[in-house]
C-alpha cells in the first residue's frame, strides 16, 4: 500500500469533534455537517461555498484550521437571514442563528413561555396535542388511556 492510501484510511477512522458534536471521519463534509443540532441542509451547503470547503471531501480528512473556520461561522454565519434558524426573535427582534444546547433553551423557553400566557399552543403544548393544526381523529393516539369499554381480567 502507498502512503497516501494508508493516510487516507487512517483519516476516514478520525472522529472530528465540532461544537461539543462527534461526526465520524468516513461522511462526506456537506452531509457531516448536517449531524450538529441548528445545521440544516442548506446552511451546511452555504458553509461549504462560504469557506471554500469541497463538500465531498470527507470529514476526517478536514484540517484542524478547517474545523476551526467551521466553528467560527457556525457560531456567527454570514448568511441571509431566510438561512438562520431564529428569525425575528420575541426579546430582541432581530434576525440570529443559534446551535447546540442554546437551541434547546431558547425552544423550552419559548414553550414555558406560550404555557405562561395560557395561548392556544400553550394548551395544546400542556396536553400532549399537535400545535399545528394536523388531524388527530387517527392519530396522535400514544400514550393515551384505554378505552372505557376495555376491562381487565
Amino acid at each position: 500500500m502507498t502512503e497516501e492510501k494508508i493516510t487516507q484510511e487512517k483519516s476516514e477512522f478520525r472522529v472530528v469533534r465540532i461544537l461539543s458534536k462527534d461526526i465520524e471521519g468516513k461522511m462526506t463534509t456537506y452531509s457531516g455537517l448536517t449531524k450538529i443540532k441548528g445545521v440544516s441542509w442548506a446552511l451546511s451547503n452555504a458553509i461549504c461555498k462560504k469557506l471554500g470547503i469541497d463538500r465531498k471531501k470527507k470529514i476526517g480528512q478536514l484540517t484542524d484550521s478547517e474545523i476551526k473556520k467551521i466553528e467560527a461561522f457556525i457560531k456567527n454565519p454570514e448568511v441571509p437571514g431566510y438561512l438562520k434558524n431564529r428569525r425575528n426573535d420575541f426579546e430582541k427582534g432581530d434576525t440570529s442563528h443559534l446551535s447546540g444546547s442554546d437551541l434547546d433553551l431558547k425552544k423550552e423557553f419559548d414553550i414555558k413561555r406560550l404555557k405562561k400566557i395560557k395561548s392556544y399552543r400553550g394548551y395544546r403544548h400542556m396536553s400532549g396535542l399537535p400545535s399545528r393544526g394536523q388531524r388527530t381523529k387517527g392519530n396522535f393516539r400514544k400514550n393515551r388511556s384505554k378505552s372505557a369499554g376495555i376491562k381487565k381480567k
